[in-house]
């Protein structure tokens, strides 16, 4: 999973350049709310900083950023609806992460407008949701390996898994939002520059890369319980509790296109040069980490097609068997290869994620040499079937399937203004107050009255009252 480095930003009071234009001047002292909850926030992103990676409290980080949303969503509302002007254009500092740069701290870039502020506080959420997910995955460590776990304690570690891959989906959900809503909206409200952090094209690509790390996390839950069973001698036969080698290819097939399509989005912001953004790259982990992890899923999927072929194929696919392992065979290789040469020319930092996935890496390969061995050996003493070109290999692959959904980012209500629960209070009590009380119960008496009588008595007009006072009827 990517863990990503999260932006620090800098100090601001939104009573600078805010100024309160509503009737009542009821917004004052939310503008000190908005300023106060803005500034939690980039506390925690300066202690999460100095803090080592695995005391870092993105849960509270989260929980802050949910906070100050409804504030700045007030904060724009009210500006399209006059009732908040701004004395000057507002100027946000982020440091920016995902740019690459020659210095060794991230740059701090200078983002105007209100919109500016709202995609960067959209995208440390989406960073700190996919933090989360990662901080849970390592909390629980390789327990499958574990043969001393019991039953109940896999299964509560499998939910854990569960509730990291949700937050990778909801994490996508909003890097889709910010790609496809956020960045249009800012767009057309002025020409600016922005980073490679905040492109359509970057984004994009880390809504697929979320999705793809929640893929991978649903296929290792699935394949829990049958890890478990035979994590003592991986290969040939599989244990009852395995899951369909053709499902497994197709989630990972699905990964690899996920993973692969992200590293092209990536890379096409890179070669592009627009107006806006200029032509700056996206961070070299990044990129590399997309690339790996494609290449990875691309060799497991052959290594699962190959097992099908084998163990469900009959004697008619024992070539099909052979000929995709030995492929996944190869992949593996050449990305162990990949990983070794880029390991001697990075930092300490970069090489523990490198080592990281070469475990994964090494282990793979024993298991798809233990299938190879196997399925080579029943071909070339039973089956006697040709094995299939590279070539040919490409029309059996079948297509790719999707595990879990990309959860959809809904905008959290204003916390006040247009469109927030207090805005809409005001204007019921206003309506209330406009509204003719005392005609309204003379309304409800007659009602009564009329109900009162029965359906067949005639409503007749009362016979005028006989004047007694002197000159009564006299006409002058």
């Amino acid at each position: 999973m990517y863990l990503y480095e999260l932006p620090t930003t800098g100090a601001i009071s939104f009573a600078d350049f805010c100024a309160d234009h509503s009737g009542s001047k009821a917004y004052t002292h939310h503008l000190s709310e908005a300023t106060q909850a803005r500034a939690n926030i980039r506390g925690i992103l300066k202690e999460n900083k100095r803090t080592e990676d695995n005391e870092r409290d993105y849960l509270s980080l989260v929980k802050l950023l949910e906070e100050y949303l409804p504030y700045i969503r007030a904060l724009l509302e009210c500006v399209a609806h006059d009732e908040i002007i701004l004395k000057k254009e507002p100027t946000f500092s982020w440091r920016i992460t995902l740019t690459e740069s020659g210095f060794r701290d991230s740059p701090r870039m200078d983002l105007p407008g209100l919109h500016a502020e709202y995609s960067f506080v959209l995208l440390t959420y989406a960073f700190a949701l996919s933090n989360l997910a990662h901080s849970i995955v390592t909390s629980v460590g390789e327990y499958e390996k574990d043969r001393a776990i019991s039953d109940a304690e896999r299964k509560a570690k499998d939910e854990r898994l569960n509730v990291a891959g949700d937050f990778l989906c909801r994490a996508s959900g909003i890097f889709t939002h910010i790609s496809d809503i956020v960045l249009s909206e800012w767009q057309t409200s002025r020409a600016f520059k922005r980073p490679p952090d905040l492109s359509k094209e970057v984004t994009s690509a880390l809504a697929r890369l979320s999705l793809a790390d929640a893929q991978t996390l649903a296929i290792r839950r699935l394949l829990s319980r049958a890890a478990y069973d035979s994590n003592i001698a991986p290969g040939p036969p599989l244990p009852k509790s395995h899951p369909a080698p053709s499902l497994l290819a197709k989630l990972h097939i699905e990964c690899a296109s996920l993973y692969t399509s992200a590293r092209t989005l990536a890379k096409t912001h890179a070669a592009s040069k627009d107006m806006f953004s200029g032509k700056k790259e996206v961070s070299q982990d990044l990129r590399h980490y997309l690339g790996n992890h494609a290449a990875l899923h691309h060799a497991l999927s052959h290594k699962w097609l190959g097992v099908d072929a084998g163990e469900k194929g009959g004697t008619e696919r024992g070539g099909d068997a052979v000929a995709f392992l030995s492929s996944a065979k190869m992949k593996l290789d050449e990305l162990n290869l990949a990983m070794r040469t880029r390991s001697l020319v990075i930092g300490s930092t970069d090489k523990r994620k490198v080592e990281k996935l070469d475990e994964v890496v090494h282990t793979e390969q024993t298991s798809v040499n233990a299938f190879y061995e196997h399925y080579k050996k029943m071909n070339d003493t039973l089956h006697f079937q040709p094995v299939p070109t590279t070539k040919d290999l490409q029309s059996r692959i079948p297509g790719g399937r999707i595990a879990i959904p990309a959860k959809a980012f809904s905008p959290p209500a204003p916390a006040f203004g247009p469109g927030s629960a207090e805005h809409a209070r005001r204007q019921a009590e206003q309506l209330d107050l406009d509204s003719p009380v005392a005609d309204d119960e003379t309304i409800s008496e007659n009602r009564d009255e009329t109900h009162s009588r029965p359906q067949s008595e005639p409503v007749t007009s009362q016979p005028p009252v006989k004047a007694d006072y002197a000159g009564a009827g006299a006409y002058f």
